[in-house]
């Protein structure tokens, strides 16, 4: 295994290029987030992430999240492109942080990935360093946990290297990560959002991004597909308890 020092916060570009130049030969490597150490690599290397869900004992019907750099990086992995305001709404609101989107995947989106399921967990971070390996690698990089399946996320370099240090091929040390729990979890693949995983951001913030403009929420509904019979009722339903309905939390 090899160790590879580097800031979070200010990374050292010739280390960022290191790093990038050993994902694009199939490394698999551990990595701070703004969570906790993620195991990456690049999601369309189909050895390296065969190889992540081996090193952790992950079962094949769990799919595996991936981070982004940007917003633009979205677009291309879901579904027909294309980003409802719903998505945009908790984007706008949370991103870069700690919470996961789930989509209906795009063609491009290597089924791996999605353990055949079509879906796919994606996340923007809060974290110069992910942001600048994944700018430069011009693709997505996974980010399951750094352990073993079962097991408690890990938030520094020395129990990442007890844990997994034989079987990963690079350990960016970037010391300590924030820690303090998982992202949250939001699936979106159908018209209603369902908050699937309560993480770092709490269910009650989820449910403010959609108390904070209601009509605008349900007008994004009825736009994605609501039966029309339901609209009206929609609109005369009291507010929270039309929000409850609408955000299922």
């Amino acid at each position: 295994m090899k160790i590879v020092k580097i800031s979070q916060s200010s990374p050292d570009p010739s280390v960022v290029s290191e790093v990038v130049r050993l994902l694009r030969t199939g490394s698999v490597i551990a990595y701070p987030t703004d969570t906790f150490y993620g195991l990456g690599a690049d999601i369309y290397n189909k050895d390296a992430v065969e190889r992540i869900y081996s090193i952790k004992g992950r079962r094949s019907d769990k799919p595996i999240i991936i981070l982004i750099s940007d917003k633009k990086m979205l677009r291309p992995l879901i579904a027909n492109g294309h980003v409802s305001p719903i998505a945009e709404r908790l984007t706008d609101t949370f991103w870069p942080g700690p919470l996961t989107l789930v989509f209906n995947a795009s063609d491009t989106v290597p089924d791996e990935l999605t353990a055949n399921t079509g879906k796919i967990g994606i996340r923007l971070p809060d974290n110069e360093l992910c942001r600048l390996l994944i700018e430069e690698l011009k693709h997505p990089i996974t980010a399951t946990s750094a352990n073993i399946s079962g097991e408690g996320s890990i938030d520094n370099p020395a129990d990442v290297a007890k844990s997994l240090g034989g079987m990963i091929d690079v350990l960016v040390d970037g010391g300590k990560t924030k820690g303090g729990g998982a992202s949250t979890v939001v699936d979106l693949t159908n018209v209603e959002p369902v908050v699937i995983r309560e993480g770092i951001i709490a269910k009650s913030d989820i449910l403010g991004v959609f108390k904070s403009n209601f009509f605008t929420y349900v007008l994004s509904l009825c736009r994605a597909g609501w039966p029309a019979s339901s609209r009206f009722d929609c609109f005369l339903a009291s507010f929270e308890n039309s929000i409850q309905r609408c955000a299922r939390i």
